[in-house]
């Protein structure tokens, strides 16, 4: 319980530190748009391509398009759920496949030394180029009754990008185990299944936290560039690129999309972090990543 209380102080320092650094780099902002108007910078600092922040701010009580009564705010919510849903989505595929093949990797030497490169190898792509191939390919695909959407190819990418941080942390993590450990539960006659969940899994938490968090990031980046490039309706990736076409008349309003995808991120995050509070209240808070 002292532990939980100990955690929760420091996530509320960390909170405050946070905020400290958004209200820094609002001041840089404004501080940046006063010295353009002083002196020739090389990037435009006009209203137009650099609101101000109040601007920004008072665009989420603005309607959608004229004579709606949707607000800004509500549409940006309604596509940061939609794309919330889509990441979560290919978060829970990617995790899957990841942790996957940190077992198989783990578990047999040969497969770490064949699969490894091809799994670091994998992030090299260009996700921009790789998406419109991923849509292509997925449209001529169907099981049965189901047809393939690009729904699915959205979920595919974000999952594309979330296994890569969780295969190797979880890897990792599970060839943390001390040789004296594992030789404490060859002594009990453990079987390999046994020392994977009793021994490998526990010790492997520290490692698996971070990379959650990274993975769930990755899934949410995927997630938006993914509705960018394959230009599926009801995302904030979407959205961002509506907006944008109204920068010359509202320029703040794609900011508020922004802001949008940034809450997204920072949402999917906490929610790891609350995952990270509970799986490692027992553990001591030595060591812990």
């Amino acid at each position: 319980m002292a532990s939980t209380r100990g955690r929760v102080s420091k996530g509320f320092v960390s909170f405050l530190w946070a905020l400290a650094g958004v209200l820094l780099i609002a001041i840089m902002w404004e501080l940046t748009k006063i010295l353009g108007t002083l002196i020739d910078l090389p990037f435009n600092t006009s209203d137009q391509a650099m609101p101000h922040i109040w601007t920004m701010f008072s665009a989420f009580t603005m309607p959608e398009v004229r004579g709606s009564e949707t607000t800004v705010f509500q549409a940006v919510l309604s596509a940061a759920t939609y794309s919330l849903m889509l990441a979560l989505g290919g978060f829970v595929i990617g995790v899957s496949v990841g942790l996957l093949l940190a077992i198989i990797m783990q578990r047999f030497l040969f497969f770490e030394r064949g699969l490894l490169p091809f799994v670091i190898a994998s992030q090299t792509v260009p996700l921009i180029a790789l998406a419109p191939l991923i849509v292509g390919i997925g449209n001529q695909i169907s099981f049965g009754p189901i047809q393939w959407s690009t729904t699915y190819s959205v979920m595919f990418i974000a999952a594309y990008l979330a296994f890569f941080p969780l295969s190797i942390g979880a890897l990792r993590g599970l060839q943390a185990p001390s040789a004296t450990s594992l030789e404490l539960m060859r002594s009990y006659a453990a079987t390999n299944n046994k020392v994977l969940w009793k021994l490998r899994f526990p010790a492997s938490i520290p490692y698996l936290v971070p990379a959650l968090k990274v993975s769930a990031a990755a899934a949410v980046v995927g997630t938006v560039v993914a509705e960018i490039s394959t230009g599926v309706r009801g995302g904030i990736g979407r959205l961002m690129v509506e907006y944008a076409r109204e920068t010359t008349a509202q320029p703040a309003k794609v900011y508020v999309a922004v802001f949008g995808a940034i809450m997204l991120g920072l949402v999917v995050t906490a929610a790891i972090t609350a995952i990270d509070v509970l799986l490692t209240r027992n553990l001591p808070k030595k060591g812990l990543a």
